[in-house]
């Protein structure tokens, strides 16, 4: 498909392509990148977009997916997960930089399981424009007073701080603090 063809707005991929130009990558990397992109169509037909981050383990991703459902329930709004973007890609924050440089906003959903999104994380906080639009949801362990580590305590503390921390224990409960994102 060709840039003229794309359903991409031009500034956005001309964007994209300086990003890319910045990085060694080889021509196929390129166009599967662009491609990769092109398949957000949806970012641009809504209103909203919301890039829905966390664990995808087989329990936790299930919560993952009540909230991208809940999300996509509203009228004009599209939301989405990483995996949700074919493609291999072999540099994961690139694949997570450009994708949150064009969304509306970006959701975490915490839990204390491994591989959750820190990498992610830090980027939310390390960047102004990403931190700006950035939502946690912070799942409550009632037996544990710090289930997380003083270094997501800290991340959860900014986003408290800015009234974009959300605390969720059950389904239901996490089912409501999505229903308060903007």
């Amino acid at each position: 498909m060709s840039d003229e063809e794309s359903p991409v707005p031009d500034e956005i991929l001309t964007s994209a392509k300086e990003q890319i130009d910045q990085e060694e990558l080889s021509l196929a990397d390129n166009e599967e990148i662009l491609h990769a992109l092109s398949e957000l169509t949806p970012i641009y037909e809504s209103d909203r977009s919301y890039f829905v981050l966390g664990n995808y383990d087989r329990e936790p991703i299930r919560r993952l997916n009540l909230v991208v459902d809940r999300l996509n329930r509203r009228q004009d709004a599209y939301a989405f997960r990483m995996v949700d973007i074919r493609g291999e890609w072999d540099n994961s924050i690139q694949k997570f930089c450009l994708i949150a440089d064009l969304v509306t906003y970006l959701v975490g959903v915490a839990e204390k399981d491994p591989s959750d999104f820190l990498v992610e994380q830090g980027l939310l906080v390390g960047t102004v424009e990403y931190f700006s639009k950035s939502h946690v949801f912070k799942r409550v362990y009632d037996d544990e007073e710090h289930p997380f580590g003083w270094m997501q305590d800290g991340v959860f503390d900014l986003f408290e701080d800015e009234g974009r921390l959300y605390r969720w224990r059950t389904e239901e409960t996490l089912v409501e603090v999505t229903e308060d994102l903007p």
